[in-house]
Order: C-alpha cells, then structure tokens, then sequence
C-alpha cells in the first residue's frame, strides 16, 4: 500500500484521507482507498547569520503559467499562478469537478446535452411502450419530475427528431435510458430548437422563412417580433436601427398595398411629413427632368412642345445629373437639384429664343393652350343656376363686359394678323 510521509516527522507514517469517486466513474483499488505519497523531505542549506532570510527570499518565483495572460485578458481576479490552478482533479472539492466536467460537456454540446436525456428517455404519449421504449416515459411524466413543462420537453424532442431525420443523431427507438453517444457541436444546435411557441404558428414560420432567408437564426427575429416595445425602443435611440426597419418598411410595401396606404395616411395627417414629402417630391421631378434630357438628347419647352436638346444644353445637363449622382443617401438633393433644374430650363429658354422658327412655334403653342383654357373655363359656367338662384351681382356682368371687348379686340388682332401680307 502506497502510504503518505509528513516532512516534520519521519518517524511515523498517516494515511491520506480517502478520495471521493473520481467524476469520470473511476472506482478506487482493491483497498477501497486512494492514496496519496508525499514527496520526501528535502535537505535546506541553513542561511547565513548576518543576513538572515525572510519567507519572500527563499520562496521561488512562480513559472509561467499559461493561462495567465487568458486570465489577465478576461480581467480574471484569481492568482492566475494559484497552484490550485494546476492541481490534480483528485485534490478538489468532487462538486468542483462535477461542475466544471458538467460545464465543459455543455460548452462543446450545447442543447444537445438536454436533448439527449430527453431522447433516450422520453416516450410521448401513442407510442407502444415495448422494447426500448418500455422503461421511458411520457413527456408530461418527464416534464413533472424536470419541473418545467411538457411544451418545453416537446421541443427538445422535435428538435432531435429534425437532426435524427437529416441523420446527424441516432433515432428515438435506438436509444435506451443512460445511453451516452458522441454529440453534435454546440452551434449545430440553433438550426434545429425553437424555443418559441410562436414558431409553430402560420405567423412565426412566415418570420422563421424570412429570418433564414436573411441569413440569421430564426430564433432571433421570433424574439424581435414578440417584443415591439423593445424594437420600438432600439429605432428611437439608434439610427442605425432605424435605417434598417426604413429599408425593411420599403420592402415591405412594394408587395403590400393596405400597408402603403396606411403610410401615406400618416405621412398626409403629419405637416411636418407631408411637407418633407412634398419638397422631396419636387426635387425627384426636377432630377427627372434633367435625367430625361440626358438619356432621351430631347428637351420640353414652357409650351409643353418636345424638341431635339442642343448639343451644349445636353452637355451641362450631363454634368449637373453626375454631381446629384455622386451625392450620398445622407445628404440633402433638394438644393443641388434645384441648382440644375434652373441652369437646365435656362438652357432651354435660350434655346427657343434663339430658334426662330421654334420660337414662333412657342409663342402659336402658348397662345393655343391659353385659348383652350379660357374656352373650357367659360363652357364650365351653368347659366341656369344663375337664372334660377338669386347669386346674381352687378360687378359679374362688369367683368363679362370686359371680358367680351377683351375678346372683341382678341378677333380683331387675328383678322388683321391674316389679312397682312
């Protein structure tokens, strides 16, 4: 028998105190006991007179460790070259141990540990209990002695029979009560558990498709979507977040209709909003204006007429639309657009003026398209409601009056234009 020897008395010998189970299902020697053997006592050099040592002077310096830069990077508070940091197993509180062996199976394993003791032991319930399965047990048998609920067993197991069906881990009906199998890494794990009841409704899997199809765990975007509040409060306080949910509220109505009509209603009770939207509005049609120039090489009068754009005209339109092209999302257009839509109409207001054929065309245009308004305007008049409802004032005939010798003289002009070689 291996037997322990005190360095202060080496005339007699003491057994070292029994060592619990080792946590890894060692059973002790045939004595029943573990043993530890001290080393011997060592022979020190007795220090000189004069310069007597102190503990500090002849302790020696600590090694290396290699952990003590891992520690002093995690802002460790422990000694990292405490010797129980290199200590054997057999030397340690055995609920120590238990618990670093328990964490470390849980770091590599992750769900998959719970999923285990779920699979090998649990039975739900229309399954015959024979074979394998005669000693497992319900979930909701399972679930009272876990003391959590059967809803959260059941997600274990769906989890297993996912990863069991793409062949990852064994089936159900292999495994027996106690068994211990070779796991899937931890990451493996979130493909695989919901832990979210929402997730089996029409709703979560609609949010679950989208999550994966983005890239990012299900669960993630299930826990954003039950938590408004919290989503509500990361997009006031972060623009980051906020840009995201814009881009996503883009997305979202080019496929909903109910959803950009319900935007635009906001958008049109908010003054602030609806003139921001009404200057943005302005500065995309003047954008347009000079971009269709570029693009098209035509131009479109004051008249409304569509002409061929010179060749000058359509280089400075080309260069004003490469400016608002290089600007960032973050800056403002509404003044580097207004800048090119009037260098651009001047542009094309010398243009006509100096074109005289185009500008007699103009001018014919102008003059045709006022015509064609103040005919319609007058047709509009409901002679009728004046007749039978007393609206009747005396300044409306005046304005007829002038109206009608306006007319006169407008006649009188075009006869004598037609009659004039």
């Amino acid at each position: 028998m291996t037997i322990a020897l005190d360095p202060s008395d080496t005339s007699s010998t003491v057994p070292a105190p029994a060592a619990p189970q080792s946590p890894t299902g060692e059973r002790p020697d045939a004595s029943g006991e573990f043993w530890v053997q001290q080393p011997e006592p060592q022979t020190q050099a007795a220090p000189e007179a004069e310069t007597p040592a102190t503990p500090a002077d002849t302790a020696p310096e600590p090694g290396p460790v290699p952990e003590a830069r891992e520690a002093a990077e995690l802002g460790a508070e422990d000694d990292p070259a405490d010797p129980a940091d290199l200590a054997p197993a057999a030397d340690l509180d055995p609920v120590v141990v238990r618990d670093a062996l328990d964490f470390g199976v849980y770091a590599r394993t992750g769900g998959w540990t719970f999923a285990l003791k779920v699979a090998r032991s649990v039975r739900p319930g229309g399954q015959p209990a024979e074979g394998t399965a005669a000693t497992k047990v319900s979930a909701k048998a399972f679930a009272r002695l876990a003391g959590c609920s059967p809803e959260r067993v059941m997600r274990y197991y769906k989890a297993w029979d996912m990863a069991a069906d793409d062949g990852l881990v064994p089936q159900f009906e292999v495994l027996v009560p106690g068994e211990e199998i070779e796991l899937p890494d931890a990451d493996v794990w979130l493909s695989y558990y919901t832990s979210r009841n929402s997730a089996a409704s029409v709703r979560g899997q609609a949010i679950s498709a989208a999550a994966e199809a983005e890239g990012i765990r299900p669960t993630k975007a299930l826990e954003v979507a039950e938590n408004p509040t919290a989503l509500r409060a990361a997009i006031l306080a972060d623009p980051g977040t906020a840009e995201a949910a814009r881009g996503a509220l883009l997305d979202r109505m080019r496929e909903d209709p109910a959803l950009q009509t319900e935007m635009a209603r906001a958008i049109a009770r908010t003054d602030d909003l609806k003139k921001a939207v009404a200057s943005e509005a302005k500065a995309a049609d003047r954008i347009g204006y000079v971009r269709q120039i570029v693009e098209n090489g035509q131009i479109k009068t004051p008249a409304g007429q569509t002409v061929e754009a010179p060749a000058e005209l359509r280089a400075e339109a080309e260069r004003h639309l490469s400016l608002l092209d290089e600007l960032d999302d973050s800056e403002e257009a509404g003044e580097w657009a207004g800048e090119a839509y009037d260098a651009v109409k001047g542009l094309v207001a010398k243009a006509v003026e100096e074109d005289p054929a185009l500008r007699v065309q103009e001018r014919r245009t102008k003059f045709y398209n006022s015509l064609q308004k103040a005919t319609k305007v007058f047709e509009e008049l409901t002679l009728d409601e004046v007749m039978e409802e007393d609206i009747y004032e005396a300044d409306m005939l005046q304005r007829l009056e002038a109206l009608q010798e306006a007319i006169g003289t407008c006649i009188s002009a075009l006869r004598k234009a037609t009659t004039t070689p």
